[in-house]
């Protein structure tokens, strides 16, 4: 749930700002007003990413998602905004009226969350209208989502390395040209030596090297990426929130029979950059943690947003990068996940073989549902790059 930490008192409005445009996207302008408002938008969400940079590149993406929708005629009446209001704010339990009315309080623009939301509905339609057609989820890729342990090698163990690079906002490309050096490491040595050099998993200090793991550890999105591997290979770079990783198998042997579909239960507290001082004092003290519940001391004064707890999560719906990091873990233990600007870590609460007929796993159609958004999803980043890549963007 999107939780707001507002405090009041701590902003004041920027009324003062410059209305002139510091930034031009293909003739439309971005105001230095708008920057600070969208900069103060960001924290007041507890965006990971909240800088003024972070802020000019966001409208910026936004120019070109409404300059994106005008080549092809989409045009919003008012209360569809009004309704995309609605709904951001129920995130934060309130209604459209009442987020305003908060944002306001802490000194935003209410056509900051307007103008924020519009871009948003606009690129929705935009990238359905352009990649809707091509998107195609058969019955049995429904089939594989929702059973995925039957279809990527039930009772067998893998060994396998890992490299997580990070992939902060403007150093996307520099990511992947890191992880696609690691992609195409000729042998265990290669790839160890490579991951010591760029990746921020806590297991860089040893290549990158983890220990036998059950195959239905492993997120069931890795799976069967993985098991198609021979050993000594690695995979294409995967592009997780806030990181590309890439992993090579070393060896693949008969394990136990599997356990069937899981649920997991942990905590994820969002602890700033890795190496700042914040995030390592945190981490010293999650050290001496060994149950979930010892993280809410910890976090005390920390915005409520920061730290969440995720109770029965079926495996299939947990994030990749967060999933993986859960594989390694036992529980009560924790792991640092690089995103970027925000590392987040998280703790394992409880593993359980999910009972036979839970009622939390999905049906088809949110499975559906789920694949069509996810390849969306990578159509839309893939344009977005093409639209900045083209874009006349000058800066004043």
């Amino acid at each position: 749930m999107l939780a707001l930490p507002f405090a009041a008192g701590t902003a004041q409005a920027q009324s003062g700002g410059s209305f002139a445009p510091v930034v031009t996207v293909n003739g439309m302008g971005v105001t230095e007003y708008e920057i600070s408002q969208r900069q103060r938008f960001m924290q007041l969400l507890n965006a990971g990413s909240n800088s003024r940079e972070d802020a000019e590149k966001a409208l910026i993406e936004d120019r070109l998602r409404v300059w994106a929708g005008n080549r092809i005629g989409i045009k919003l009446d008012e209360a569809a905004i009004q309704q995309g209001m609605d709904e951001f704010a129920g995130r934060a339990n309130m209604t459209g009226e009442q987020f305003v009315q908060a944002l306001q309080k802490e000194g935003v623009d209410p056509n900051t969350f307007r103008n924020f939301t519009e871009a948003g509905l606009v690129w929705r339609q935009v990238v359905r209208a352009r990649f809707g057609p091509q998107v195609n989820i058969t019955k049995a890729d429904i089939d594989r989502a929702m059973k995925p342990e039957s279809q990527t090698g039930k009772g067998v163990k893998v060994l396998i390395s890992e490299a997580i690079v990070p992939a902060p906002p403007g150093r996307e490309r520099a990511a992947m040209g890191q992880a696609r050096q690691l992609s195409a490491a000729q042998g265990e040595g290669a790839f160890a030596a490579l991951a010591r050099q760029y990746s921020a998993a806590p297991s860089r200090d040893r290549g990158g090297r983890l220990d036998w793991m059950p195959i239905d550890k492993l997120p069931p999105q890795l799976r069967g990426v993985v098991l198609k591997l021979k050993p000594g290979t690695a995979t294409q770079p995967i592009e997780l929130k806030g990181a590309v990783a890439v992993f090579m198998l070393r060896a693949i042997g008969d394990g136990d029979a599997p356990s069937g579909p899981q649920t997991l239960s942990y905590m994820t507290f969002a602890i700033g950059q890795t190496g700042s001082q914040q995030s390592a004092k945190i981490q010293s003290q999650v050290a001496a943690a060994r149950q979930c519940n010892q993280l809410y001391t910890i976090g005390k004064g920390f915005p409520a947003s920061a730290l969440t707890m995720h109770e029965d999560v079926a495996q299939a719906q947990v994030p990749t990068n967060v999933g993986l990091a859960l594989s390694h873990l036992d529980v009560g233990e924790s792991e640092v996940i690089p995103q970027g600007a925000n590392d987040l870590l998280v703790m394992l609460c409880d593993r359980k073989v999910a009972p036979e007929g839970d009622q939390s796993a999905p049906d088809r159609d949110q499975v559906r549902a789920a694949l069509e958004s996810k390849a969306l999803e990578a159509y839309a980043n893939g344009y977005m790059a093409d639209l900045e890549a083209d874009a006349v963007i000058v800066r004043k």
